[in-house]
């Protein structure tokens, strides 16, 4: 039987990380938005309405503003690993979709923006 599609969302977190290239941009915090898409299959916590059947995003949340707190990337495409990383901890993850928007990084334009997608590898069949 396939596995349902079921995706959970956190839209449009903003943080605010040492990011960037240049020495003008490592000087202060700049924001980001960050939208975290999960797949998994939710059908259990639909059936029980309980937490521990769901992913706890309130968590998920928690741990990105603490990545960014803490972190010093170059790269938004780095930013958008570790917070792939970070969402592929829950086992019942299998995959998810990061996109990272840095607001007013080009001239005339409104965001620069990377979205990467990773999934969980598929696991072994012991013999």
């Amino acid at each position: 039987m396939p596995q349902p599609n079921d995706k959970l969302r956190i839209n449009g977190l903003l943080v605010r990380p040492i990011i960037g290239l240049y020495p003008e941009e490592r000087l202060n915090r700049q924001d980001l938005l960050v939208t975290v898409t999960l797949e998994a299959d939710l059908r259990r916590a639909g059936r029980t309405d309980a937490l521990t059947d769901s992913i706890d995003y309130k968590a998920l949340k928690k741990s990105i503003l603490k990545l960014a707190d803490d972190s010093q990337f170059f790269l938004i495409e780095r930013f958008a690993q570790a917070v792939a990383d970070l969402s592929l901890k829950d086992p019942r993850v299998r995959q998810v979709t990061v996109s990272v928007q840095k607001p007013g990084a080009l001239r005339f334009a409104q965001s620069a923006e990377v979205e990467i997608c990773r999934h969980r590898p598929p696991a072994r069949k012991s013999r």
